[in-house]
């Protein structure tokens, strides 16, 4: 069953909101810091606990639905989510909070499921317009997490994002009991998580995901340290959440790279992409405005890339796996940029925090040219054949 533009949106709504209850917290945490008793230094902590309970979801559930029905497994996801909401919605002390962020990093790992869920769905010429679509509405939630969960907060307090988020993840777990099944394959789960591991060994899987580490990590290097320079200009919640507006624009990368990867052009987008990565830093060192540019330009690069990343890996025999296997090492780059972004300003200031991005948007390039290299080697002639 080939997915229709309806359910494409319907697709990306959900992963949206999934992926929404990762960052949500991002221009909060000198709030639930203070609240809590955390000092402004080890505020990352919250983004980074967050992050790698998503990277182990990654390796340990989404695999699962190469084994499993993955609306199923989708549905269960959703159904769990809440719980995890909950627990950090409640939380009365630093220590809850922790395992209730943990819990909803690998949770909200259902977003990859969906990933491949509609990959799937997807003939081969249609695979990376349906990849990119669901990826708009993946950025679309990040970045709107943050001006969401900044109105709520000043309305609401920052405990009402999570109770809220709570109950839109149990609505949704209506739609996917009118989805298409998709059985999964036979192999034990043991020789699933065996196989995730042994995809390090493909060189294609191995750049991409190296790549991704440095393009996430230059994301939420940005994303997560960005609230305490402009809690300092005395910005509100709803004026810091706004940015994530701004940041938005940066989904209208992902249709059309994931277009320009289904022709063949996706070596060139990633390309592009490093060098637009790795440049948009210099804006944002100065004003307010300069920071808004720099921040658009950051987010088109970092989704025209990761859309062409998923879309050349992808198999239908091993998508879940390729897929978790690869947002892994999303999920540590976001986690080493969220601590080290944090901890730098706390020491060196919004200056140093920009030359750390830059060097990682500078990993991402390196990652993509010595990718094009090894492309062209293999296809080299030899001398015999010339």
């Amino acid at each position: 069953m080939q997915p229709n533009v309806r359910q494409r949106i319907a697709l990306a709504i959900a992963a949206g909101v999934a992926v929404s209850t990762v960052y949500a917290a991002q221009p909060l945490l000198v709030t639930i810091g203070t609240d809590l008793g955390v000092g402004p230094s080890t505020v990352g902590g919250f983004v980074t606990v967050t992050q790698l309970g998503y990277a182990l979801g990654l390796f340990l559930l989404v695999p699962l639905g190469d084994l499993l029905d993955r609306r199923r497994l989708i549905q269960t996801q959703f159904a769990l989510l809440p719980l995890a909401l909950l627990v950090t919605g409640v939380a009365q002390n630093a220590a809850m909070l922790l395992v209730g962020l943990a819990a909803v990093g690998a949770l909200a790992v259902v977003t990859q499921s969906l990933v491949a869920y509609g990959a799937a769905l997807s003939d081969p010429a249609h695979r990376g317009r349906t990849v990119g679509t669901i990826t708009s509405g993946i950025v679309i939630g990040i970045l709107l997490a943050r001006t969401t969960s900044g109105i709520l907060t000043d309305l609401l307090g920052w405990r009402a994002v999570y109770l809220i988020a709570c109950i839109v993840c149990l609505a949704i777990t209506t739609f996917f009991t009118r989805s298409a099944r998709q059985p999964g394959i036979g192999l034990t789960y043991g020789a699933l998580l065996r196989s995730t591991v042994d995809l390090w060994r493909e060189p294609p899987f191995r750049e991409s995901a190296v790549r991704a580490f440095f393009v996430f990590a230059s994301f939420s290097t940005l994303w997560t340290s960005i609230a305490l320079p402009l809690t300092e200009h005395g910005l509100s919640h709803t004026e810091i959440g706004a940015f994530g507006l701004i940041g938005a624009a940066g989904a209208l990368a992902a249709g059309p790279a994931g277009r320009l990867a289904d022709r063949g052009h996706g070596q060139v987008v990633t390309i592009a992409g490093s060098v637009l990565l790795a440049t948009s830093w210099a804006a944002t060192a100065h004003s307010l405005v300069g920071l808004a540019i720099g921040a658009v330009l950051l987010d088109l690069a970092v989704q025209a890339i990761h859309v062409t990343n998923q879309s050349r890996i992808y198999r239908p025999d091993a998508g879940s796996r390729l897929i978790g296997g690869y947002m892994v090492f999303y999920s540590l780059g976001s986690g080493v940029g969220a601590i080290a972004s944090t901890a730098l300003y706390e020491r060196a200031g919004w200056t140093a925090v920009c030359w750390l991005g830059a060097a990682f948007g500078a990993g991402s390039l390196v990652s993509s040219v010595r990718g094009v290299r090894r492309t062209s080697r293999a296809f080299r002639p030899c001398g015999s054949c010339r």
